[in-house]
């Protein structure tokens, strides 16, 4: 890790911080590389079960920093082909890491900082969250960085048009309306806010949590009513043979709070 991604551990809770505020969070080759190794580490990682992303400064994430250079031999296809995929596999580790993601935007969120937010699983903004696919606005297609994939199925198909189209900027209001984000929060409120939500998710057995994650993200995609129902019905099975589904039941009666041990 290059520093550019700052991690703080809170029991079973890691708050991940993009930490470049003097370039608004812009994504630079450190900072994706830090990602990167962040999210694909954290599949191996059985102590960390909820992560909360957010941006240091005034921003979440500005996009790529297009004013980053670095000197290197490679012609400007295979640079261009080299950052794309380097950026583009951050949101692929995100959807397949097993810790559901509670990403808290303020401020700007843009082209890949947007995708950032869209990679998470549930999403606050304060009320200065602004974002947008900005990609049209530099002379390149608007569809980048997963938009058109994540776009349309978080606000559907006419906003996700509006936006990849035009690369104009949606407020906080407008994104809560869309289904972008669950809530507003002040900003000062909004990491409590996260943290909440992540001790809500803890309460749950370790094995539903994570397997909850992987059917919502199969089932996005799922070809039929009855695809979806099967990988549920999977999953439920599983489950249901865990000492933790047993030790949830008995707690459930006795009025307690459970102790789950992953098993």
């Amino acid at each position: 890790m290059t520093g550019e991604l700052l991690v703080e551990t809170r029991g079973a809770i890691e708050i991940a911080t993009l930490n470049r505020p003097e370039r608004l969070n812009a994504l630079n080759e450190a900072l994706v590389e830090d990602l990167n190794a962040y999210f694909a580490g954290l599949a191996d990682r059985k102590g960390v079960r909820v992560v909360i992303l957010r941006g240091a400064g005034r921003g979440f994430c500005a996009g790529l920093d297009i004013q980053e250079g670095r000197a290197t031999d490679e012609t400007p296809v295979l640079r261009t082909l080299r950052t794309q995929t380097s950026i583009g596999n951050i949101y692929r580790k995100m959807r397949a890491c097993p810790q559901p993601i509670v990403a808290l935007g303020h401020g700007a969120a843009a082209g890949g900082g947007l995708s950032l937010l869209l990679a998470s699983d549930v999403r606050y903004g304060a009320p200065s969250f602004r974002c947008n696919a900005a990609y049209i606005r530099i002379g390149l297609g608007g569809c980048d960085m997963a938009s058109s994939y994540f776009l349309p199925r978080l606000v559907g198909a006419s906003l996700a048009s509006e936006m990849i189209l035009t690369g104009r900027f949606i407020d906080a209001e407008r994104a809560l309306g869309a289904g972008l984000i669950s809530e507003i929060v002040d900003e000062e409120a909004l990491l409590d806010r996260g943290l909440a939500l992540a001790d809500e998710m803890l309460a749950t057995s370790p094995w539903g949590l994570r397997l909850s994650k992987q059917a919502l993200n199969l089932n996005i995609d799922a070809q039929s009513l009855d695809a979806a129902m099967a990988i549920e019905d999977r999953q439920q099975v599983i489950l249901s043979a865990t000492e933790d589904h047993r030790e949830a039941l008995t707690a459930f009666l006795d009025k307690r709070a459970p102790e789950y041990r992953e098993k």
